[in-house]
């Protein structure tokens, strides 16, 4: 633990006249010790990064999810991009601001410190059985209990899964020490994903401590190790078939961002078939079939969040769950990488959409990223990206 500078201590003691202002005045000091011990901590994982071999991934240069492809949703894959979809992905759920200005950035970060730097006392409020049945380990299906359902997905494999692919992306683009990249970078977007969903609460929030104190290290573990990596990449064909953000201008808006993930599981005795699961904010499940030239069409339905709406408790502590609505979904893939996504669903956010990415039409020589969806008011929303730009621009016509 670091120690708060001298001056600041005789400040603080100093105002106090007696033994027990005094003791008010070291409880005072000690938000901030702890948070300058974060930050120092935070400092010496990235200087292990550094400290460590040159590029780790780079040993062998073997590639599991980057591989530099020009098409498809590899192309509009980039540190900005990874940290704007997984950063603001809760807006992709219908009762939510899509606006980041919207956001109230000092109490989210506020309270999403508060919970994580004092975990014991916060699952306490909350209550033990409780965060260990609905948090950690899986005990109930049903949809107010089933909060470790993201926690899995999205935060152990998703996110341990994002970090392997940011190590190699860096290496790929020769950037020395990857591994401080990455780090950086998985750091930066799950810290800004808690403050954007904790948003302008106060009070006890167990999410963030579930997320970035168990899942969030335990994936960046879990992806530093080999067989691991292989496991997933070749025998499961984990893959990142994130959309692409986009801004609309007119409405400060964020459209088509989030981070979503494939699997695909050969089914014994099938040289062509497998099983399909892709997960983000949704769930489908489904079969793909991988034709001669490489390509493979995927198709599945399952859920979808729909909308966020705190549960009730007798305490009146923060409890969130999800209400979920069918979602359909038609993929086209190339290697791997997503060449197109049409999804249909009851959700507030989108009732359709269609994403064409890199690779599949070419116009005056470019070919852009496009995407075309029907709103919860039938609005129609579309928007463009162009390969190596973090994000492209959105818009409603009329």
């Amino acid at each position: 633990m670091v120690d708060i500078p001298t001056r600041f201590r005789r400040e603080l003691l100093a105002m106090a006249s007696s033994e027990n202002q005094k003791l008010d005045a070291l409880k005072k000091m000690l938000p901030f010790r702890i948070t300058v011990g974060f930050f120092v901590q935070l400092a010496v994982l990235v200087l292990m990064g550094i400290s460590s071999q040159p590029n780790a991934v780079a040993q062998d240069r073997k590639m599991y999810f980057y591989h530099g492809y020009t098409f498809g949703s590899e192309a509009t894959y980039n540190p900005i991009a990874t940290i704007i979809n997984g950063g603001y992905g809760i807006m992709q759920v219908g009762n939510r601001n899509k606006d980041p200005f919207a956001v109230d950035y000092r109490r989210g970060w506020r309270n999403v410190w508060e919970n994580i730097s004092h975990p014991v006392r916060e699952i306490k409020t909350f209550g033990w059985k409780t965060f260990i049945t609905t948090e950690i380990i899986p005990t109930s299906l049903r949809p107010r209990s089933a909060q470790y359902m993201p926690n899995y997905q999205n935060h152990l494999i998703g996110g341990g899964m994002t970090y392997r692919m940011l190590r190699e992306w860096y290496v790929y683009h020769g950037y020395p020490h990857s591994t401080m990249w990455a780090t950086s970078t998985f750091t930066i977007y799950h810290l800004l994903n808690e403050i954007v969903e904790n948003d302008g609460y106060i009070g006890t929030n167990v999410d963030p401590i579930a997320d970035m104190l168990v899942f969030n290290p335990l994936g960046l573990l879990l992806f530093s190790d080999e067989r691991v990596v292989r496991f997933f990449a070749e025998t499961l064909q984990l893959r990142d078939w994130s959309y692409f953000p986009t801004i609309n201008p007119s409405t400060g808006a964020i459209e088509n961002n989030g981070q979503n993930f494939s699997i695909k599981w050969r089914i014994p005795g099938q040289r062509s078939w497998s099983l399909f699961y892709h997960f983000g904010v949704n769930g489908i499940v489904g079969f793909s079939y991988k034709r001669k030239d490489g390509t493979s069409i995927s198709a599945g339905a399952g859920l979808l969040a729909r909308k966020l709406r705190e549960v009730e408790r007798d305490d009146g502590v923060r409890s969130l769950t999800a209400d979920l609505v069918w979602n359909i979904g038609i993929f086209y893939d190339r290697e791997g990488s997503l060449m197109a996504s049409l999804l249909f669903s009851g959700s507030l956010a989108y009732k359709a959409r269609a994403n064409l990415y890199p690779g599949l039409i070419r116009v005056a020589g470019l070919s852009p990223a496009l995407f075309a969806a029907i709103g919860e008011k039938n609005e129609v929303i579309l928007g463009m990206s162009l390969r190596g730009i973090p994000f492209g621009l959105a818009s409603q016509p009329r």
